[in-house]
């Protein structure tokens, strides 16, 4: 299958051209050195009046020893942590002015975020980015929310109250052994505050050109000394985006969300969360969809998707002694997606027991069983079948992982495996071995090699999807008079389509030779085997229109290498600054979602005790996506520079005025385009307020 090349906004082929810094970077100069400037302006203003502040942040040390539990499924400080961890803390939501998860990913560096239109997103960590990323794992308190039907994240269903979350930890490279199967390239687990830290209400309404509609309410309580609970609602509506054309997307969306959390100490050693969610949606956006009843048998149809989906988790934690405890965790959830591509019904029960305990004085083991079941039913569509269009699915999975401390715990080896069973694939195990040295308490040097797979998706395996359609001049037996027919292609799933597998290798430095300045560096050389591709099968001729198979394969095999630095400065409570740098080389370069270089900085800025000003400056390389409508084609995204800035104001103790501004150096700017149907759009510049009043 053959790509063509085309540059989206001049529709002229594309031209290789020598790598050197962006001309717009220069135009916009000029706005970031008043940028700069005002941003030492007040950087001075509060050296000079520190005396007459009482602004109480983390400091550098409480930051690097933020306890984390996505690493080893235990408590243990960032900083020794002997991964590519990231921590994404409460105060960095705020302070950013994101209203949704995937924005917040910009921060991390390897985590690749792309905007397809107003309500879809392209993430991913480590390259191979698209609308349905299938290398990634993401949890919200512990539970999943990837889609088995293709493999990847919903995120516009996949929301939260930002207020309500206490860390989101992003783990960059494999995280299969102790979270199994599709923890390939990175683990995403956003965690929420224990609900003895939202005691009170929070009332909060905002509104700008793009975010439409933003309003939330959360209230917190408790029941005696040992229970507390709280409940929120959230609603947010997005406006439209735009065409490459101009016109209008059509693509505006709304959701309304419910839920509640309760943690309760039941005696000293025992604590039992129960939480729970639900919304309902509606998103709009138009498709370029098959139409096999019509010539030339592909069409724009505006398509109305209505989302719902509930929740309900249950976690029980016992204490056994200092050195061991083991918790149960057991949640039920349900979604349903209707629209004219697939209406899909799905229903989860997970059911996840581990256990930790030491062994002598050297040895830490965590040990665990899981198993999950689903069941689906699918209503097809003009485009798409599934068969069977219900089916039920069993996991099984266990792990043991043991940590061994050697040299007065300088040295960490920490060794395990995952053995899993799952109805497409069969038995996976996916073992690693990690090694943290801590020279000192300023340098700890790790590194790991890890083995992850990621198991096919139920479309993969039983789907079949008529994506393009496009004429063809055919000669037809017996007059063989060329005629103009459509030829639609139909893409097939394959039953004995196999796991795709990782192998990881990665090298981490971690450096902090002051209480005011830290240093992460991360390296990583990624081998992938069975990655999945499309190759032409069958042709069949009906007379009125050709019908070519396209059928699933596990086809190339794809190497990848790259690094990253995150480096945080706090001179201060009053000023604080994080700069993040990636960059990655792949055996294909610039295609496949791939953005070799990125980079982010933010700047905090406390002006007051009432008055804060944040900035964040991100670029964002050069690009390819492969698009398919009238026929294949890559295209390319070039690369773009922008900042986002925010004021927020403390009227009073209790009520708070945030003003936004987003991409503000570019009126729009194209980010991604997803592998089929949608249509290119761009992101806009926009501004909104918010209030905010806690009591």
């Amino acid at each position: 299958m053959v790509l063509n090349r085309i540059n989206l906004k001049s529709g002229k082929p594309h031209m290789n051209r020598t790598k050197e810094l962006p001309k717009f970077f220069w135009e916009k100069l000029n706005f970031i050195f008043l940028i700069v400037f005002i941003m030492n302006f007040c950087f001075y203003f509060n050296c000079l009046s520190a005396s007459e502040l009482d602004l109480i942040h983390l400091s550098l040390e409480e930051l690097m020893n933020i306890k984390v539990t996505s690493v080893s499924k235990k408590s243990q400080h960032l900083s020794e942590s002997a991964a590519a961890i990231f921590v994404i803390t409460g105060d960095d939501l705020k302070r950013s002015g994101v209203t949704n998860i995937p924005d917040a990913l910009r921060m991390v560096p390897g985590v690749t975020v792309a905007r397809i239109d107003s309500n879809k997103w392209a993430v991913n960590v480590r390259g191979f980015n698209s609308r349905f990323a299938a290398q990634l794992l993401v949890l919200i308190d512990g539970r999943s929310v990837y889609t088995p039907t293709y493999s990847g994240v919903y995120w516009e269903v996949n929301d939260i109250l930002l207020e309500d979350v206490d860390r989101i930890e992003v783990i960059r490279g494999p995280g299969a052994t102790l979270w199994g199967a599709n923890a390939v390239n990175g683990v995403i687990n956003i965690i929420t505050k224990h609900t003895k830290e939202t005691h009170g209400g929070l009332v909060s309404a905002g509104n700008g050109n793009v975010e439409k509609n933003m309003a939330s309410a959360r209230y917190g309580n408790c029941f005696g000394e040992d229970s507390h609970w709280r409940i929120y609602t959230k609603h947010q509506e997005r406006d439209e985006f735009k065409y490459l054309t101009g016109g209008k997307a059509d693509d505006n969306w709304k959701i309304t969300q419910f839920g509640f959390r309760m943690d309760s100490t039941l005696t000293p050693k025992d604590n039992l969360t129960v939480q729970g969610d639900i919304y309902e949606g509606d998103i709009n956006q138009e498709l370029n969809l098959v139409d096999k009843k019509n010539f030339p048998y592909m069409g724009v149809f505006p398509v109305e998707t209505s989302v719902s989906g509930k929740n309900l988790l249950t976690r029980w934690q016992h204490t056994l002694s200092s050195s061991s405890d083991f918790s149960l965790q057991v949640y039920y959830d349900t979604t349903k997606r209707i629209e004219d591509i697939i209406d899909e019904k799905r229903d989860n029960f997970d059911m996840d027991f581990q256990h930790r305990f030491a062994a002598g004085t050297r040895h830490d083991i965590v040990w665990g069983v899981r198993y999950r079941y689903t069941d689906d039913d699918y209503a097809n569509s003009i485009i798409s079948d599934i068969d069977p269009t219900s089916r039920q699915d069993n996991l099984y999975s266990a792990f043991v992982q043991d940590e061994i401390s050697f040299l007065r715990d300088r040295v960490r080896l920490t060794i395990g495996s995952k053995f899993e069973h799952n109805d497409y694939s069969g038995y996976e195990v996916q073992p690693s071995a990690r090694l943290m040295w801590a020279a000192n308490s300023r340098h700890k040097i790790w590194g790991a090699v890890s083995k992850a797979v990621r198991t096919p998706s139920r479309a993969e395996f039983d789907g079949k999807l008529s994506y393009v359609a496009t004429p063809v001049s055919v000669a037809f037996p017996p007059s063989f008079v060329p005629k103009v027919v459509p030829l639609v292609i139909d893409m097939k799933g394959n039953e004995h389509f196999d796991a795709e597998e990782l192998m990881a290798y990665e090298l981490g430095y971690r450096f902090i030779p002051t209480h005011k300045f830290s240093v992460d560096l991360t390296f990583f050389y990624n081998d992938y085997e069975n990655l999945r591709m499309f190759e032409n099968g069958e042709t069949v001729s009906t007379g009125t229109a050709i019908i070519m198979e396209s059928n699933l394969v596990n086809g190339y095999s794809e190497t990848s290498c790259g690094g990253g630095v995150a480096i945080i400065f706090k001179p201060s409570d009053f000023f604080k600054c994080n700069l993040a740098y990636s960059f990655i080389n792949t055996d294909n370069n610039g295609i496949w979602g791939f953005p070799r270089h990125q980079v982010s900085a933010r700047g905090q800025f406390n002006l007051t005790k009432t008055l804060e000003l944040d900035a964040w400056l991100r670029y964002v390389d050069d690009t390819s996506a492969s698009y398919i409508f009238t026929d294949n084609f890559q295209y390319d995204i070039d690369d773009y520079l922008t900042m986002d800035l925010r004021l927020g104001w403390k009227i009073t103790p209790q009520l708070e005025l945030s003003l936004v501004g987003q991409n503000l150096l570019d009126k729009t700017h194209m980010e991604f385009v997803q592998e089929a149907f949608s249509r290119a759009t761009e992101v806009e510049r926009s501004f909104y307020g918010k209030l905010t009043y806690q009591f």
